[in-house]
């Protein structure tokens, strides 16, 4: 006898922030095993929350499609870390899917990350560099979301509360890149925005002289 389908809670929505991105660094003289030779650069593709807070408790498996030039591209991750290690040369998109827990009943979700492995300095590729434990120079891209759960059924719902939501770290100085992140691409889209009404008013204005 089939399980009793979870009742879902109407108007309620709950939140999870979540990074997703890679980090990367070149590879000197020493490349790990079975490394092709025209690898050039060691990257990390990661789904985290921001402070690497437990997400086990509603991700259940993720899944990385890599580019077709990989073997076995199609990657697997079924416990955190949910993170996957490779090298390569060059970039490209990766498909990221987000498999919740059982208890959810959600459809997984779907991301995609321009694996970034240079650092370059352009708007909107959020791309930060610094260096790890051992001293290498290391780049960073990174992004911010927020998985909702929109009307939950009570039992995942119950799961979900035993953990209050994974909060971003206090918005001061340099303590959140995220939040800077977040204020950032707010910006950008409020000066498209004022760029495309300065282009309606012209473009009136235009048709207005043109019937005078």
């Amino acid at each position: 006898m089939a399980a009793p389908v979870a009742k879902r809670i109407k108007t309620l929505s709950v939140s999870r922030p979540i990074v997703y991105g890679n980090t990367a660094k070149k590879m000197g003289d020493q490349k790990p095993p079975n490394a092709p030779v025209e690898h050039t650069h060691l990257w990390t593709i990661f789904v985290r929350a921001p402070q690497n807070e437990d997400v086990s408790y509603y991700i259940k498996q993720v899944v990385f499609k890599l580019h077709e030039t990989y073997p076995n591209n199609t990657r697997v991750v079924n416990a955190p870390p949910f993170e996957l290690t490779e090298t390569g040369w060059g970039e490209f998109d990766v498909n990221i899917k987000i498999n919740f827990a059982d208890v959810a009943n959600e459809k997984p979700l779907s991301l995609y990350h321009r694996l970034r492995l240079h650092p370059y300095d352009s708007p909107g590729n959020h791309i930060t560099s610094g260096t790890d434990e051992k001293g290498d120079h290391i780049i960073k891209a990174s992004f911010f979301d927020e998985i909702v759960f929109n009307e939950p059924n009570e039992q995942f719902f119950q799961v979900l509360m035993t953990k209050p939501g994974n909060l971003l770290p206090p918005n001061k100085s340099d303590q959140c890149v995220f939040s800077r992140q977040l204020e950032q691409e707010e910006i950008d889209r409020m000066d498209i925005a004022l760029k495309d009404v300065d282009k309606q008013i012209y473009k009136l204005e235009q048709e207005i002289n043109d019937k005078k």
